[in-house]
């Protein structure tokens, strides 16, 4: 499964969760950001590693977006 699919059953179970739709804009925004800078991978690929990067890249788009 690609991350992008991922998203969508993401964003289903957040929405039944009742996340706020600003939030999920939020999260989306982030997640394209993600996708166009390191591309839209397939998850089994990206060791474990990789996801704690992909964490910590986050968290710093997180605030250099706000600041």
């Amino acid at each position: 499964m690609i991350i992008s699919e991922l998203w969508r059953h993401y964003e289903s179970d957040k929405r039944i969760q009742w996340f706020s739709p600003n939030t999920l804009k939020a999260y989306a925004l982030q997640l394209r950001m993600l996708v166009r800078d390191l591309g839209d991978l397939e998850i089994s690929e990206i060791p474990r590693e990789g996801k704690i990067i992909c964490s910590r890249y986050s968290a710093k788009k997180r605030y250099n977006f706000y600041f």
